[in-house]
């Protein structure tokens, strides 16, 4: 019987067991650019199977909350570089999530203050993190209204993360990427109908408003490689607004073009992200959804994600139902977490307060376990 604990190739990327660390925005990266903070965090957690970083903007425009990473300068590439060698130096293997949050931005974080891009002149009703330079302080601040990409410029989109890609693998030594295609960012709006309503070649029907994140998925694949890359998708997630009047078709619709490509993984939010596993009004069979990519050949490890603990980890694993487990918060205290799933130890619980934005108080300053004697 497979053990959450028993290591994993998937694809070109070698984990050391079945638990990943999923990506968390933690606001720590002033003009964009990890340093040393960044890499001793992700060090400490480096004992996860595979470590997915905090989504990655992978241009100027892809931005949307204050201090975030890219990936688009040589400072932020050499600063990345910190951090791959801190967690390749602890044994760990680690990702990096290629990001481009489209309406979810803000006027003062976009270049020379213009409105963040969409498929569709639609905003949305949620909120970005904004920090105010003079005080230090953040807060959360609606959206700014979007206005809709031209067609002719979506081609750009797909170059910035097949650079971005191989600017995370080949100069900033990443393992791997992971293309963000969840959680109402960029690719999620054009596959969704409640943030989609174009009229050409990337809106109407399925395979129109799934053409963008395909795009990009074999440019990256093309970059550095499909087995060093992965896909995150959230069916039913009402997160960031977003939201699509028929999702079963629709996603297995897209796992089934995935597949031939080959990827080291595919990771599957169940629910609303960081939220309840069963969206009301919002049923979705995650069985089928995986028997669709696995009919149509494909083979990338399935990463599950969202509100698991060590049981139905170790059941998800344990049956086959998945391949990983992908863990967010609860590796913000608990930089030892596959270690403590291992003794089945408490789990600590993390300061709000200090999510988003500060220094290492709530970031690297929480304790690990004793050794065992």
């Amino acid at each position: 019987m497979t053990s959450l604990f028993d290591p994993l190739d998937a694809g070109a990327l070698h984990l050391a067991n079945r638990i990943a660390m999923a990506p968390l925005t933690r606001n720590r990266a002033p003009d964009a650019t990890p340093g040393p903070l960044q890499a001793e965090y992700y060090r400490q957690r480096a004992s996860a199977g595979l470590v997915i970083t905090e989504a990655t903007a992978i241009s100027p425009q892809g931005q949307g909350y204050a201090d975030v990473p890219g990936l688009y300068g040589s400072q932020q590439l050499d600063g990345w570089k910190l951090t791959t060698d801190a967690v390749h130096a602890a044994g760990g293997s680690i990702v990096c999530q290629l990001w481009h949050v489209g309406r979810v931005s803000h006027t003062s974080l976009q270049p020379e203050g213009a409105a963040p891009v969409a498929p569709s002149a639609i905003a949305a009703q949620t909120k970005t993190y904004l920090i105010d330079r003079t005080s230090g302080q953040g807060s959360f601040a609606p959206t700014s209204t979007p206005r809709a990409l031209d067609a002719g410029e979506l081609p750009g989109i797909v170059h910035d993360f097949a650079a971005a890609a191989r600017n995370a693998v080949h100069t900033a030594g990443f393992d791997g990427v992971e293309i963000h295609g969840a959680n109402g960012y960029l690719l999620d709006q054009f596959l969704k109908t409640g943030a989609n309503q174009r009229q050409d070649d990337y809106g109407g029907s399925i395979a129109n408003r799934a053409r963008l994140m395909l795009e990009v998925t074999r440019a990256v694949a093309d970059a550095v490689g499909a087995g060093r890359t992965g896909i995150r998708l959230s069916p039913v997630t009402p997160a960031n607004d977003i939201q699509d009047a028929d999702p079963q078709p629709l996603f297995e619709y897209l796992v089934r073009q995935l597949a031939p490509l080959g990827l080291a993984y595919v990771h599957i939010i169940e629910g609303a992200t960081g939220g309840a596993r069963q969206v009301e009004g919002r049923p979705f069979d995650y069985a089928a959804l995986r028997a669709a990519y696995q009919d149509a050949g494909g083979r990338g490890a399935w990463m599950v994600n969202n509100g698991y603990d060590r049981a139905s980890a170790e059941e998800a694993v344990a049956s086959g139902r998945a391949d990983v487990v992908a863990f967010g918060r609860p590796f913000i205290a608990n930089p030892d977490l596959v270690e403590r799933l291992r003794r089945d130890a408490p789990l600590a619980e993390g300061d709000r307060a200090t999510f988003y934005g500060g220094g290492a108080h709530g970031y690297t300053d929480y304790p690990t376990l004793p050794a065992q004697g």
